[in-house]
């Protein structure tokens, strides 16, 4: 289940043949992005403005439920009581969880765009993107969502050293600032609320102490080296019999597949991410190694995540493996980019 998607590193690989290929598949993954967080953004007005109803008016636990009756314009099960201050908005997936991590996985393809494209337009069009990541994060009710989206986007800003290049930063920065700055001033009550509920549940169960008793009920669960079986920790498979919630993902890990099967898999995604680094710090060409860089802090996060389970859902498991497959073709796209401006360089001092 968790390396389902595997084979897309194969098909990013052989698939993207040329530099022009590489901007196209970064630019639609950007498209994308804009085009699902707009509509969340309509799915927030409409619910806010009273056109769905959301879960106003349930009773009872039905009041802190996301249900699918609650659906508004688009996705799947949504909850919307603002009175009782629980918002959990799925955007365009089935479920609120999956629209945070897409969030979260799109506060790097935006990046991506915005810092590294050749091309001006792109840029400011990435710089947009990372905006309205930023404000569906806020709006969501998506706790993770919030403390992940700026947490990424910093993270990317020291790993590729994009902070210290002042002349795109700056420029970046400065419009990210206003946007955001003004969605704050706009909805101050909303980003507090936000905020208020991500302080009071981090106090209830810190991340750390709930990873930590993940792992020790997890271990003292499992019998034998091998685990209870794939599934046995996954809820979706509960129609194939009893199942167990655990929702972290590597105490997931040794509950299904045991500790050899869990250090089998921290060895493939550590394998990756090497070979990933090694892949993109190759590169010569600038846009390319900024791209690399961008995606390769993206797949060494979600690699070492712990905290839910990503890289067993739709859609950061398609995207985790696909821009990986994308990362380690880059040396082959550099290497025809240089012959390529090699071949210009001659034909011109031929002249």
């Amino acid at each position: 289940e968790f390396i389902g998607y595997l084979p897309l590193i194969t098909g990013a690989y052989y698939k993207l043949k040329s530099k022009k290929e590489l901007l196209l598949a970064a630019r639609l993954t950007l498209i994308l992005a804009i085009i699902c967080c707009f509509l969340g953004l309509m799915q927030y007005q409409y619910l806010s403005s009273g056109k769905c109803n959301g879960t106003r008016g349930k009773t009872g636990d039905e009041l802190f439920r996301a249900s699918l009756e609650a659906k508004c314009l688009v996705g799947g099960a949504l909850l919307f009581s603002p009175d009782q201050g629980t918002i959990r908005l799925p955007g365009t997936f089935v479920a609120p969880w999956q629209w945070g991590w897409f969030l979260i996985s799109n506060a790097a393809f935006t990046f991506a765009v915005a810092f590294s494209d050749p091309s001006p337009l792109w840029r400011i069009a990435g710089l947009f993107g990372m905006a309205i990541v930023f404000v569906n994060a806020a709006i969501s009710g998506q706790r993770i969502a919030l403390a992940l989206v700026p947490t990424v986007t910093i993270i990317l800003l020291v790993l590729t050293g994009q902070i210290a290049n002042l002349k795109k930063f700056l420029p970046i920065g400065i419009g990210l600032g206003v946007v955001l700055g003004g969605a704050v001033v706009s909805n101050p009550a909303v980003v507090q609320e936000r905020i208020d509920s991500f302080v009071s549940r981090w106090n209830a169960s810190p991340p750390t102490a709930f990873i930590s008793q993940q792992f020790e009920e997890s271990s003292h669960a499992q019998d034998g080296i091998f685990g209870a079986g794939l599934g046995r920790a996954t809820n979706s498979a509960r129609a194939f019999g009893k199942t167990r919630l655990i929702e972290t993902y590597y105490p997931k890990l040794i509950y299904e597949i045991g500790p050899i099967g869990t250090i089998a898999m921290l060895l493939l995604v550590t394998v990756i991410t090497i070979t990933g680094f090694k892949a993109y710090r190759s590169v010569k060409d600038k846009s390319l190694r900024s791209y690399g860089a961008s995606y390769w802090v993206f797949v060494l996060i979600i690699s070492y995540n712990t905290y839910y389970y990503p890289l067993d859902v739709d859609p950061v498991a398609v995207y985790y493996w696909y821009f990986a497959g994308v990362v380690f073709r880059l040396p082959a796209i550099d290497k025809q980019e240089q012959a390529r401006i090699k071949a210009e360089e001659e034909m011109e001092n031929s002249k």
